[in-house]
Order: structure tokens, then sequence, then C-alpha cells
């Protein structure tokens, strides 16, 4: 199929993008790397009078990197993000999510915020940004605002993104030298959406000890769930956790639908056996960043 007519924008400038974008409403879709609008283009799932290719706006291919975090602007490609050494020496965790992203053709052209903006609750990187507590920045002709993540995501392929707002960045915020992470995901090949993944978190104490432990999940609801599970493994040394009744704790509190890919059981399932799995392999990369030697479980 082709996509229905629409009339096509091509700003240089911010300013112009959201001249237009101001004047256009919801009438209008944004343009960037386009592997995700593309395809609902094509298969005239969306049917936008007027189409704003972003890509010619000067600045918002900033990628900048500091102790803080990191900011991604609007056409920063998932394949840059994913290869740059300061974002994996600051936040390896993006580095480790963004190799699970379809296929290196896709990451080559597909955008980080453009994911974002996308809210598939199959996507990896909502689950990451709301692992890590992260932002995104909306610009408008009236101003700028500041969403978090967790009230980002309002729903499958919505976010909370207004008629004539443009996302220009996305914050990730940075993990602490005693903090571990991992990214796991299970599909049926490489490269398509995951049937369950997830995003993990393990603090550690000045002793070596789990101070805290928190898990993001992607294809498990109708957005990223983040969910505490301190309660299993608080106090325990990273070799000596409950990590498999963290999983468990995991499982009780999650309610995935059903669909031609697997049942809410089997993702259930998933779920319980990647956390415990996910959750272990955070708190050893904990160990390995911090200053403390492993210790042996009491």
């Amino acid at each position: 199929m082709k996509p229905s007519p629409f009339t096509y924008h091509a700003p240089r400038t911010v300013e112009a993008t959201l001249g237009l974008l101001d004047g256009l409403g919801d009438h209008a879709k944004v343009l960037a790397g386009g592997q995700s609008l593309l395809p609902l283009l094509s298969m005239r799932l969306a049917a936008p009078e007027h189409l704003v290719d972003i890509n010619r706006v000067v600045g918002l291919d900033r990628l900048e990197v500091s102790p803080a975090g990191v900011r991604v602007g609007a056409l920063v490609r998932h394949a840059r993000l994913e290869s740059d050494p300061e974002v994996a020496e600051v936040l390896p965790l993006l580095g480790r999510a963004l190799r699970q992203v379809a296929h290196p053709t896709i990451r080559n052209r597909g955008t980080t915020v453009g994911s974002l903006v996308h809210a598939d609750p199959a996507a990896e990187m909502p689950a990451v940004l709301v692992l890590l507590g992260g932002s995104v920045e909306l610009a408008s002709a009236t101003g700028i605002r500041t969403v978090a993540a967790e009230e980002f995501f309002r729903g499958p392929l919505e976010a909370d993104l207004r008629p004539g707002e443009l996302a220009t960045s996305a914050w990730f915020p940075a993990t602490g030298p005693a903090t571990g992470t991992a990214f796991l995901e299970l599909s049926r090949r490489h490269g398509d959406y995951a049937l369950v993944g997830l995003a993990a978190a393990v603090d550690l104490d000045d002793q070596g000890r789990i101070a805290s432990a928190r898990v993001a999940y992607l294809s498990v609801g109708p957005t990223p769930i983040l969910l505490d599970l301190t309660a299993a493994v608080s106090g325990a040394t990273p070799g000596g956790a409950d990590w498999a009744g963290a999983g468990a704790l995991a499982a009780e509190q999650v309610d995935p639908d059903s669909d031609v890919h697997a049942d809410a059981a089997y993702r259930r399932h998933l779920v319980r056996v990647l956390t415990a799995r996910g959750s272990a392999h955070a708190a050893a990369d904990a160990t390995a960043r911090s200053s403390h030697p492993p210790q042996e479980a009491q």
C-alpha cells in the first residue's frame, strides 16, 4: 500500500518547526527517523494531512554527556548513541538496551527520542527511561515543558505529546558508582519485538550489600511497568540474594495480556525467570563498578 496524500514540510530551524506545528495542530505528524511512522503511513494506520520532516533542523542532533547523565537530541540515531564511548562510560545501560533494538539497519536511521514518542509498550527505550527516572523535553510555540518518564507514557502508542509540540530531547540520568544495571529480553528471533524484556538496576550500600533493586518491564503491560523488588533482597550480598524470590514477587505483581505471540501465563513465567536472571546480572555489575569486593553469603 501507499500512504494517503499529505503536504510535505522541511523546516530548517526549531522556531520554524514550532511555528508550523502550532498552525497545523493535530493534522500533522513529525518525521525524524521514520522507522515507526513510515510503516504506519504505508498501511494507512496513520493518515496525517501534513508531514513535518525535521531532519534538516539545526541543533536537534546534539548528544550531551556529563557525569550527571546523557541528553539525547531528537535527531540522535540509535546507532550513534549505542557506539558513543562517553555514553558507554557514563551510562552503559543505554548501549546494552540499544543493541536489542531491531536490527543495525533500523538503528542506523531510527532515533531514540522518536522511539520514546512512539510509546510502543514493546520497545526497549521507554523501559530504560522509566527505570532511570528520566524525562522528555517538549517545545511548542508557547514555551517548553519537561515531562517525567512515569507520566509521559499514557497507553499503547500514546505519549503525553500535545498538538503543536515537538519532542526536542530526552534526559537519561546517570546511575551512581555503586549501581549496576542489566538489560535482558526474550524474542523469537533477534530483532523481533520481545515477548518480555526488562531493564534492571541494583544499588549497593557502603558495605557492599543490596540497598535497593528495581526493574522496568516491556511487553508486559500497556506502558512500561516499574517494580520495586527491594523487599525480596534488601541487606543480602549480591551472591547470596534470593533472586528467585525477587522473580516470584515480580510475577505476582504483573498482569500481562495474551496475544498471538504468547499467552499471559507464559509471559508471567518469563517475568519470573528474566527478573531473577537480570537482577543477578545487575548486582554483579554493581559489585564490579563499586569499590567493594564480593562478600560471602551469610
